[in-house]
């Protein structure tokens, strides 16, 4: 046997030990023997390294050279799940969904949701390719040397179709706990809880070190294009049998009060497993009906969490703080004596509104529960008033801003209390210029929140157009900043100039005018000057644009130092004009759906195609769209679906021809 399929055979070999080991639990050699063969391919690897394999086996073990953990965008979208706490949360979820889906049977797919790190893994032509953290959704971190490590991920799969694939991170009880005693023997302090330790050791830089860590990855969701699946069920099937770590505690309920029954057995069983769970995912188990269903901004239509009553704590109020954001919206905050919750201690949490406060009788010095309910911070739920002392006085919500002393006003129709004073507050003035800045908007790097609060002390800047006014000399006069942090800082704004229109008029922080929403506009409107002109009532004519949106873009570019802003912007040199123009109105708004693969042409410029000739596009068929374009191995439910409806399927050349468009434009 040559060198060349020795290594390929130890390869196969290992591979399939490794997953016998690790995820099948039915090891089939010892780690001896094990350890023989992976020296033996290490060996050859050395002696060969023509036959370099970034998968091999071999290269779990992790290299000592630092991570950068660059941000790349995800494939697709890593969305949130709506959440929901009663039976009652779940009718009303079915109830939307039959309002879009014309069928009597409505199936699900239960699965327990992992408490740990989400992650998403790309596989292209059977290797594992990049491996991101969820980061916003829309970008993720670099991890894909990280991941490698961890032996429940397969470096190699049989199949050679192209997707990603999701997982949970997690580290199990009975690993945490061994992990403590070794740091507790080494006079170390404990680690707190599994789900923080899991999300560390993935950004850890050393993947190395990563690799002596115990985590498991457990998949649960397969995207891609033009999937060959039927149903959730039979993606998870497929994944068990590519070598993916599924839980297998998964069950398809036929209906509602299945789901039910499946929710009241885990719920009395949840302390019993070896892996934190703080609920059950209920997934529409058909994909055609996924398909039809869609995605709002933030949640996928088709899936809810459940959450399981959450662990509370009781602990002593101690004060109230009042934040300013940079809306003006005034947040209460309760600062609590120390309280161990969930595993982390809890020193303050949100009371979100005057209206909450009234809601729960808060009074000063109260004993108070709180929980984290699927929230980052905790939040008051309750009071104790046996424990409530003599005399204390019930808590007035403060009429002032903390920062700037002006009177709050409260919205009709709106929870939050404003302070309106937002050219003179600090707060409000540094949360502009944070989230202009942010990844998100003009993706200025290099900026902190000590920076900018620096910048705006020492009247360096006062708005967003100051920041392109900055100088390396001015930078450098900051204390704690050295020259090639000035240099990287200056490149970066400069750099922020080449972003699109969507993403400047979302950096300005009109108020409701989010990422998609500013998405939808910079897709009607041509400039930011056609913006401004446009009426109320023209205005309200726009995807998802209500009367709020409306009316907040109105009074912004009333206000006559936003325009004389933006004006500056412009000199500056900020994008203000959509680079989505249309070239011909061949396609006249008619709605497009794609599927499968063309020869001609990809399918981006495909999409392209369609948007610069006036056509618009949709991932899902509907009563509503128009044409399928149909490619190879087109989506057998897009194509069902579309002779259901009776939609026009037409071919590429017949798209082409059809609509006499020209490819040379």
């Amino acid at each position: 046997m040559d060198n060349h399929k020795k290594i390929l055979e130890l390869r196969n070999i290992l591979h399939e030990h490794n997953h016998l080991y690790y995820v099948k639990n039915e090891p089939k050699i010892s780690d001896y023997e094990f350890d023989l063969m992976l020296n033996e391919l290490e060996k050859l690897e050395l002696e060969y390294p023509e036959f370099d394999d970034p998968n091999s086996p071999t290269k779990r073990v992790g290299s000592s050279l630092s991570n950068d953990f660059k941000a790349i965008t995800h494939n697709f979208q890593m969305y949130s799940l709506e959440n929901s706490y009663s039976r009652a949360d779940l009718i009303d979820w079915e109830n939307r969904i039959r309002k879009k889906i014309d069928s009597s049977q409505i199936s699900y797919c239960c699965e327990l949701k992992l408490d740990g790190v989400s992650v998403s893994l790309s596989y292209k032509n059977g290797d594992l390719f990049q491996g991101l953290t969820r980061g916003d959704g829309v970008n993720g971190d670099d991890v894909t040397e990280n991941l490698k490590t961890i032996k429940t991920i397969p470096l190699k799969i049989d199949s050679k179709i192209d997707f990603d694939i999701r997982g949970e991170v997690i580290i199990e009880k009975s690993d945490f706990d061994k992990l403590n005693e070794k740091r507790v023997l080494k006079g170390e302090s404990k680690y707190m809880n599994p789900r923080n330790t899991a999300s560390g050791s993935i950004k850890l830089i050393n993947s190395r070190e990563v690799s002596q860590r115990p985590l498991k990855c457990y998949a649960f969701q397969i995207v891609g294009n033009d999937l060959s699946f039927r149903s959730q069920i039979e993606s998870l099937k497929f994944a068990e049998e590519q070598g993916f770590n599924i839980l297998d505690s998964y069950k398809f309920c036929k209906n509602l009060d299945e789901v039910f029954e499946f929710l009241d057995y885990w719920e009395n069983k949840k302390n019993s497993l070896n892996f934190e769970i703080d609920g059950v995912v209920v997934k529409v188990n058909k994909l055609e009906f996924q398909n039809q269903l869609g995605y709002t901004s933030k949640f996928p239509r088709w899936a809810i969490a459940y959450k399981f009553k959450t662990e509370q704590a009781i602990s002593k109020l101690l004060s109230i703080d009042y934040q300013v954001g940079r809306t003006g919206a005034i947040t209460p905050v309760a600062n609590l004596q120390p309280v161990l919750l969930n595993g982390t201690i809890v020193k303050r949490a949100s009371l979100h509104n005057s209206d909450q406060i009234k809601k729960i009788d808060l009074y000063e010095n109260d004993f108070v529960f709180i929980e984290k309910g699927g929230e980052i911070i905790p939040k008051i739920v309750s009071v104790d008033k046996q424990k409530r002392i003599n005399n204390s006085k019930p808590v007035v919500f403060t009429k002032t801003c903390p920062s700037c002393k002006s009177i709050l006003t409260k919205v009709e129709g709106e929870a939050q209390h404003y302070c309106l004073n937002h050219k003179n507050c600090h707060p409000q003035i540094l949360g502009t210029i944070k989230h202009f800045i942010s990844r998100k908007a003009m993706n200025i790097d290099g900026f902190g929140t000590e920076t900018v609060d620096r910048l705006l002390e020492n009247n360096m800047i006062k708005n967003f157009s100051d920041i392109y006014y900055l100088t390396k000399e001015k930078i450098c006069s900051l204390e704690r900043m050295g020259e090639k942090s000035a240099i990287n800082l200056i490149d970066s704004i400069i750099n922020s100039k080449n972003q699109p229109f969507h993403k400047v008029l979302y950096s300005l922080g009109i108020r409701y005018v989010g990422e998609t929403v500013s998405k939808k506009i910079c897709k009607e409107v041509r400039s930011i000057d056609e913006l401004i002109n446009l009426k109320y009532d023209q205005i309200i004519l726009i995807d998802e644009i209500g009367e709020k949106i409306a009316h907040s873009l109105i009074n912004y570019f009333n206000d006559e130092d936003n325009i004389r802003l933006i004006n500056e912007l412009k000199l500056i040199g900020l994008n203000f004009e959509s680079n989505n123009q249309t070239i011909s109105s061949k396609l006249d708004s008619g709605k497009f759906v794609i599927s499968g693969t063309f020869e001609e042409i990809d399918r981006n410029s495909l999409k392209n195609l369609i948007e610069i000739n006036g056509g618009k596009l949709s991932s899902s068929i509907s009563s509503k769209t128009d044409f399928l374009i149909k490619g190879e191995n087109v989506g057998p439910s897009k194509l069902k679906k579309a002779q259901q409806l009776g939609v026009k399927i037409i071919s590429f050349s017949e798209f082409i021809n059809y609509f006499k468009i020209d490819l040379n434009d």
